[in-house]
Order: C-alpha cells, then sequence, then structure tokens
C-alpha cells in the first residue's frame, strides 16, 4: 500500500462503496446489521466509503489503516464524533477538545490516573467488589440464578461515582439513575422528541449536569486543597494549567467528569461482563489463571502484586482483543487526502477499526480461538497499532490504567473466593452497541469456591 500524503492528483479515484439513500446513508444498516463492516470489505477491500450519521465516512481496516489515523492528529485528521455524541458529551467535554486545548486539558486530567492515585483507590475498589460479591451469592442462593450484567453495570458505576467524584453506593443515587438514561441514548438517531432515546438522554443531561455542579460546589465549600486527595474530583480541582496558573470552571468540570464516568462505567462493564463469559467458556483458561491466584489468597493486593499475575495480564489482554468494549473511533478528514491510491476528500469522516483489526486473522492468527498465550513472553511481536483496545496516540484512553487496575482487582478476588457457572437456555451472542454485552443479560449460577 503506497504512503499516505496530502492529494496531488485529483484525478485519483475516491475508495470504493455507496454512500447509500439521502441524508440517512446506511446509517439504519450500520446499526442493525453486525456483518455491515465485515460484509463491505469482503466486497471492496480494506478501505471502502459509505455513508452514516449523515456524513460521508471511510472505514479504515488494519493496523496500517490505524497507524495512519491515529498518527496523523491534527495533521490530517482531528477528532470527530456522532452527533448524539457531540450534544450529550458537551461542548467542554476532552473527547471533543482539540490541539493544544486537549493537550493541556489532558495534562490536568491525567493527574487523576497516575500511579500513586491508582494506588490510593484499590482500598475502596476492594470494598465495593467484596459488597457486591456478598450480594450476588445471596441472591443466587435464594433465586437459584444472578442476571450478572445489570449488576455488573451497578458495581461499576458505583467504583465510577466513588472513585472520581466520592459518592457513595452512585447507582442507586438520583444521579445514578439520571446517568442510566443518558448513556442510553448516547449512540443514538438525534431525534429529539419526549420519546426518543436520545430525546430523554437530552433531558436527563441537564439534570446530571445540576447534580454535578451541586457535588462540586459542595466539595470546593469542604475543602479545595485536602492534604490528601480523596478521589479524582479532589485532583481536578488542585490541578493547575502549567502555563497560566489556571484551574478548571465549574463548566468545564462538569463535562469532564460526565465523560469520565461514561469511560469508567459502560466500556469496563462490558470488559469485565466479557471476562465472565470468556473465562467460564474456557475451563483450561479459568484453571491456569486460578492456580496463579494461590498465592494471594487472603493477602492485600498492591500494584507490585498485578505485576507478579502475568498469566492474568494475558488473559485480560485476550478478552480485550477478542471482545473490545469500543469497536472504533471517528475522526474528520482536514484536508484532501490519498491513501491505498484513492482520494478522500475534505470534510469527510474517517472510522479507524479496533474489532476489525483484532479479528483479523492476517493480525492474530485464528482470531475465533480464545487463546491468552497469545500474549506471553514468547509471543511472536506484532505491527504496531495491532492491539489497540484503548485506542492509540495522543488521544489513547486516558483512564486505561485505571480500567486495566479495576478489571484485575475484580478478576483477582473473583478468581480466588467464587466460582460461576453459565446456566444453560440463554442467547449468549452479543448485542454490540454501543458496547458488547450478552443478549441475555449473562445468568449464571454463583457460589463460593
Amino acid at each position: 500500500m503506497t504512503a499516505p500524503n496530502t492529494v496531488t492528483d485529483a484525478a485519483l479515484p475516491q475508495p470504493p462503496g455507496t454512500l447509500g439513500l439521502p441524508l440517512i446513508g446506511e446509517t439504519l444498516a450500520f446499526f442493525t446489521d453486525r456483518s455491515f463492516v465485515s460484509k463491505r470489505h469482503a466486497q471492496y477491500g480494506p478501505v471502502f466509503k459509505t455513508s452514516i450519521f449523515g456524513t460521508p465516512t471511510v472505514f479504515f481496516k488494519g493496523p496500517e489503516g490505524n497507524r495512519f489515523i491515529l498518527s496523523h492528529e491534527n495533521e490530517y485528521f482531528r477528532v470527530s464524533w456522532p452527533p448524539s455524541v457531540k450534544t450529550l458529551l458537551g461542548p467542554l467535554s476532552l473527547a471533543l477538545q482539540t490541539g493544544h486545548v486537549h493537550m493541556a486539558r489532558r495534562q490536568l486530567l491525567v493527574q487523576a490516573f497516575q500511579p500513586r492515585a491508582l494506588s490510593g483507590y484499590i482500598p475502596a475498589m476492594e470494598e465495593i467488589g467484596d459488597r457486591y460479591f456478598k450480594a450476588w451469592l445471596a441472591q443466587s442462593q435464594t433465586k437459584g440464578q444472578l442476571t450478572w450484567y445489570p449488576q455488573l453495570r451497578d458495581y461499576t458505576l458505583d467504583v465510577a461515582c466513588k472513585l472520581l467524584i466520592g459518592l457513595d453506593n452512585g447507582s442507586k443515587t438520583k444521579l445514578g439513575e439520571l446517568f442510566v438514561s443518558w448513556n442510553a441514548g448516547l449512540f443514538s438517531l438525534p431525534i429529539n422528541l419526549p420519546w426518543t432515546a436520545f430525546g430523554k438522554a437530552f433531558r436527563n443531561r441537564q439534570g446530571l449536569l445540576h447534580e454535578l455542579e451541586r457535588l462540586i460546589v459542595q466539595r470546593q465549600a469542604e475543602d479545595a486543597h485536602p492534604a490528601e486527595a480523596r478521589d479524582a474530583l479532589d485532583i481536578m480541582l488542585a490541578a493547575r494549567d502549567e502555563e497560566t496558573g489556571e484551574g478548571l470552571s465549574i463548566e468545564e468540570l462538569k463535562d469532564q467528569v460526565l465523560l469520565l464516568l461514561f469511560a469508567g462505567h459502560e466500556t469496563l462493564t462490558s470488559a469485565i461482563a466479557s471476562f465472565c463469559l470468556l473465562v467460564a467458556q474456557h475451563p483450561e483458561v479459568l484453571e491456569k489463571a486460578r492456580a496463579e491466584q494461590q498465592p494471594f489468597i487472603g493477602q492485600p493486593l498492591t500494584l507490585e502484586s498485578f505485576k507478579k499475575m502475568p498469566y492474568l495480564d494475558c488473559v485480560i489482554k485476550e478478552v480485550m482483543r477478542f471482545s473490545p468494549p469500543v469497536g472504533g473511533g471517528f475522526r474528520e478528514v482536514l484536508q484532501d487526502i490519498e491513501y491505498g491510491g484513492y482520494r478522500i476528500p475534505k470534510g469527510w469522516s474517517s472510522l479507524y477499526q479496533i474489532a476489525a483489526t483484532h479479528s483479523n486473522g492476517e493480525v492474530f492468527p485464528e482470531p475465533d480461538l480464545f487463546d491468552p498465550s497469545r500474549f506471553d513472553e514468547t509471543a511472536e511481536r506484532r505491527a504496531p497499532f495491532s492491539h489497540i483496545p484503548f485506542g492509540g496516540g495522543l488521544r489513547e484512553c486516558l483512564g486505561k490504567e485505571f480500567a486495566r487496575l479495576e478489571m484485575k482487582l475484580f478478576a483477582a478476588r473473583l478468581l480466588q473466593s467464587y466460582r460461576w457457572e453459565l446456566l444453560p437456555d440463554q442467547d449468549l451472542s452479543m448485542v454490540v452497541v454501543p458496547t458488547p454485552k450478552p443478549r441475555d443479560g449473562l445468568k449464571v449460577k454463583f457460589e463460593t469456591l
């Protein structure tokens, strides 16, 4: 494939594909057909065009396409989201900021995910996890089964609310109720009517911002500069721009916290549920992962502890390859560019693909096989941008280490003390929008070892 460049030959063809119907393009097929992307790649090759969310969009496939997009941020591309996401995240969200503003804000927010901060989050993560494990055990004993996915959503929301904004039992609060409805409308058609998912989410965003402002103002009144940060909000309140010395305004804090709650909840629920499902379906992986945990039973877990769990690390990497919580990312094309002999016009949208790359047999042999050993020390080195569950480049997921910590802590305690059995007569196929989840909610029998 030829090296990417700005276009010098206006006669180059556009990528193959069809733009579909006027206005809506192929948006409905994109939402409803799980094979939408794979069918078109099979027909057109590694690059194809379509039109979704009202914009002509080019899909790129494979590590080289990922590298092209993720390595040319602010040069050929800038971040873009579907209209529903832009509206519901808010104009000051880090996810929508670009250029110098994005980099400056990222430097402020990343302080909440440094090793020292992460280490301080572990006790609260453990306490919340232990509480949920006991509740799941009691529910399974009483009812004979546990529908796990909705419970996992409550668990991750409680963790996110506690460690990001200091709110206990967030899933049972007004903020938690509003958040669930807001989240359901993020990836939807932006039709603002009272009965649509987007319309409900739009109204609930205002309620969320009100609740967040109340919490922020209350925290400021207590102590904006505590001797020891209790959560990410304390860190964000104390953070100052290196150049200007200014902190984040309340308006920006609200949008940034809302983004962090989303990132620390929806995608993590999907990843943890996929871990539970895939490990249960592969007894040999479960046995090996459980054996590795034996020396740590009854011991406090630390960042150092997790460095001594290489197989668990491999399992989590393979879970994130096999069922990545995010399928890809949108970028706006900033100038006419050439890629692979095709001309991609300025103003179009592009999409780098995580899921399609992770399931590419040329990148990961036997991609439909769940095999953690592909990530062990003896595995062959792969091309950059092959395994990108957290994206890459300048916009790699800010909270990826937070997510990895929460997954490892949850998995370690689960493996050490509990067994879970998938119940028969349930549909374990995955609903993929907005994030992958088992269609019937992951029904299990949950017991102590």
